[in-house]
């Protein structure tokens, strides 16, 4: 995988730097570092500087109390990035379904969306998988239809 800490673009080795310091300490549902998550994202999306960028950073406001506006600082964001952001951080208060929809309607939000959903529908990164794990993956499988379907 690219290592993004060398990354020749600053603003990609910033979103690398602040999501490994955001996310230290967590674990995905494998028991991983959760980092690995957001880099297998972001090998995902391509060559996009943005895309990778969004991927990168797709859970820190969400997981982490760092905000969208804090990371415009730090990066700093473009507006389409930051806004990719707004829509990848669910608002509990919006159905998931609602929350899907909504990113369908951004191209760098619902490419970051497709990789992320890829990323954690791959069963097979643990161990040994309950229901509640079949059922998530039946969930994200929804999800990719409706954003894969035009």
């Amino acid at each position: 995988m690219e290592n993004f800490a060398d990354h020749h673009d600053i603003r990609v080795r910033r979103a690398y730097e602040t999501a490994a310091v955001a996310h230290r300490g967590q674990t995905d549902k494998a028991g991983v570092d959760y980092i690995n998550h957001p880099l297998a994202v972001a090998a995902h999306v391509g060559e996009n500087i943005s895309a990778v960028i969004v991927a990168l950073l797709h859970d820190v406001a969400e997981d982490t109390p760092i905000t969208v506006d804090d990371l415009r600082e730090k990066i700093p964001l473009t507006d389409d990035e930051e806004q990719a952001l707004k829509l990848l951080t669910h608002d509990e208060k919006i159905s998931y379904t609602d929350y899907v929809k909504r990113i369908k309607q951004n191209d760098l939000a619902r490419a970051v969306k497709i990789a992320d959903l890829t990323h954690n529908s791959d069963i097979t990164r643990i161990k040994n998988p309950a229901p509640k794990d079949f059922a998530r993956v039946e969930k994200y499988s929804a999800a990719l239809e409706i954003l894969r379907t035009p």
